[in-house]
């Protein structure tokens, strides 16, 4: 399973534990965009917040206590990491989505547990060499990440990847041909930065606004216009962290903000800060992060 280095979303990657994103494999690709492993040790005591931007987008996430559906978010997310452990998330497309729920809506903000028992008995299973290296106490750095040799992990999580690949073969069904537009709706609003209006994203798609309007809610469980700008500002807190010579009003200008003043109003409403003050936060630059 390939590794890359896709961060976005990532709001801290100096703060991160050992993470990694794996592709998916190509035939499950219209369902599973990839999966992500965050795997951690820390001292006893000791808590680490983990602060994401979540994509506008459900995960389907394996960890030792149960298998958990969480849905797309309209803020920031956070979780609070101690001890070791280790989860397997699957970030689903929309077709993929749509194969657990009939009301995506629903999910907004929300996580269910799912009964997915051969799913988590396969995934822990192949976790369990993880366990036994994380669980043995060793030096970790600031982050709680392990100092010490790496070498059954990564087999570790490329079983897990495996086992999840092959239950999700079974139990997603691939999609059909309104599943596929919504994916080619996603893959859109991700990847074209000139897309700011869900009129552009009809067009592009040779369909109605209103028939984009309800592809994102049956598929997706967020308006279309939402997703939109949850992408650019994950590009926008991307830029801001990676390149510090490039101007507040430049990243605005490219994201298709009008003025840097309303790329602004969007950091204070969903980060709770401005984009100076998250481009100064400690471990908002990626200097030392394992992200994958």
């Amino acid at each position: 399973m390939s590794e890359f280095a896709d961060r976005r979303g990532v709001l801290y990657p100096d703060r991160l534990p050992t993470f990694h994103r794996q592709e998916a494999p190509v035939d499950l690709r219209d369902r599973i965009r990839w999966f992500w492993i965050p795997q951690w040790s820390l001292p006893p005591g000791r808590t680490s917040r983990q602060e994401i931007l979540p994509f506008p987008a459900s995960n389907l996430v394996v960890d030792p206590s149960g298998v958990t559906l969480s849905g797309p978010t309209t803020g920031i997310s956070h979780r609070d990491l101690s001890g070791s452990g280790w989860a397997v998330g699957a970030l689903l497309r929309p077709a993929g989505l749509a194969s657990l729920v009939t009301a995506s809506q629903r999910l907004r903000d929300a996580e269910t547990p799912v009964e997915a028992a051969e799913l988590h008995r396969a995934v822990v299973a192949a976790m369990g060499e993880a366990d036994d290296v994380v669980d043995q106490p060793r030096p970790s750095d600031h982050r709680g990440v392990d100092q010490r040799d790496h070498k059954r992990e990564p087999l570790a999580r490329d079983r897990a990847v495996r086992a999840f690949s092959a239950w999700a073969a079974t139990a997603l069904e691939a999609p059909g041909a309104d599943g596929m537009l919504a994916n080619a709706m996603e893959d859109l609003i991700a990847s074209d930065r000139s897309i700011v209006r869900v009129d552009q994203v009809a067009a592009a798609l040779g369909t109605s606004t209103r028939a984009v309007q309800r592809l994102a809610h049956r598929y997706v469980g967020v308006p279309p216009l939402k997703m939109i700008r949850r992408y650019r500002l994950q590009e926008a807190a991307q830029r801001l962290r990676d390149d510090p010579t490039v101007t507040i009003a430049r990243v605005a200008a490219d994201l298709g903000y009008s003025d840097h003043a309303h790329l602004s109003a969007d950091f204070r409403a969903v980060l709770g800060l401005s984009p100076r003050s998250y481009r100064g936060a400690p471990g908002a630059a990626a200097k030392g992060s394992s992200a994958g």
